[in-house]
């Protein structure tokens, strides 16, 4: 089954970088989001629309005994599987100060080689929650900051979305600059489904916690950071001894929205061990490995399901379109 995704997201990139012009005039959500981002920040060959700048490393994830009760999924079971972990900047600005306020939130990529053969990906990043709960409002917040320049009259395009998106102007705020990327907790802001044994379902949200606790900088140290200390630092450490994340599912109750990334759980709602992400081995050629990666939201192992976000498939759409440009 993830054989199938995957290979289905690489059609729909292949067909998005061949369509050409006549697509243009009949533009998907996706095709207009990444085409905001390449008015934004700029097209740059071979890279990204969002998250530009990044680094690659590699690992293994080990499952703590509670996950093989909530899923089915092989990577829940037996010994530890293989996985390679992108750490990335937001924005498509390959040479982004990693301090920079526009950095944030910074991403976490994991993509786990199952036992059986094929893939799983996880994508999560330092948000507690997204701004907007759907594609076409994500389109139109990159829109209106698009159209919101210094020289625009208040209430600039920005202004007037916010009023109308309250979670626009609140959840960057959920995010800062931390001392590491080994010091940074990433959270799911998506739901997805558990499927066990059973056929009993749970939606939940991942949350990677690092081991090594939290740390954050405040904006006056980060503004006075080296452009690449993230990244340089994340490879430097790694390169000395294993970093560590307590991979965690925190479970939804009745009544807790699965359709509404604006909308974080209750901090009081269960969560279970799923296991540690341990990473130990920096790629040789990092710039050359992150060409070829394609971290897909729906590449899921049997056992674990999207569920009813829509921004699950707004992501997946978007990232087969850049990767189908950046491929080009």
């Amino acid at each position: 089954m993830t054989s199938i995704r995957f290979a289905r997201a690489l059609t729909l990139a292949a067909t998005v970088a061949l369509a050409g012009p006549a697509m243009a005039q009949d533009a998907s959500t996706a095709e207009q989001i990444v085409g905001i981002m390449n008015k934004l920040w700029g097209q740059h060959a071979g890279l990204r629309a969002n998250h530009a700048k990044g680094v690659v490393v590699e690992g293994t994830f080990t499952p703590a005994p509670e996950a093989a009760g909530l899923s089915k999924a092989s990577v829940f079971k037996g010994p530890a599987v293989p996985v390679t972990v992108r750490f990335s900047d937001a924005t498509g600005l390959p040479a982004i100060p990693d301090g920079a306020a526009n950095a944030n939130p910074h991403g976490m990529a994991i993509k786990f080689k199952l036992a059986e053969g094929g893939e799983m990906d996880v994508v999560v990043n330092a948000l507690k929650y997204f701004p907007v709960r759907t594609g076409e409002e994500f389109r139109d917040l990159l829109k209106a900051v698009s159209e919101s320049g210094p020289d625009v009259p208040h209430p600039t395009p920005i202004e007037t979305f916010v009023k109308a998106h309250p979670a626009a102007g609140t959840a960057g705020g959920t995010a800062g600059t931390p001392s590491s990327l080994a010091r940074q907790t990433f959270n799911g802001v998506n739901a997805f489904v558990f499927v066990d044994a059973t056929g009993k379902r749970q939606a939940f949200r991942y949350r990677f916690v690092p081991v090594a606790g939290e740390e954050s900088l405040s904006k006056d140290e980060a503004a006075k950071q080296a452009p690449d200390f993230l990244m340089r630092e994340i490879v430097e450490r790694i390169g000395k001894e294993p970093v560590s994340y307590r991979v965690l599912a925190q479970l939804a109750q009745a009544g807790d929205a699965t359709n509404d990334a604006t909308k974080p759980w209750p901090e009081d709602r269960k969560t279970v061990e799923l296991g540690t992400l341990t990473l130990t081995k920096p790629v040789a050629d990092s710039a050359q490995a992150e060409k070829a990666l394609l971290f897909m939201p729906n590449a899921l192992a049997d056992g674990i399901e999207v569920s009813d976000d829509p921004l699950i498939d707004t992501r997946v759409q978007s990232y087969a379109v850049s990767f189908g440009k950046r491929a080009q």
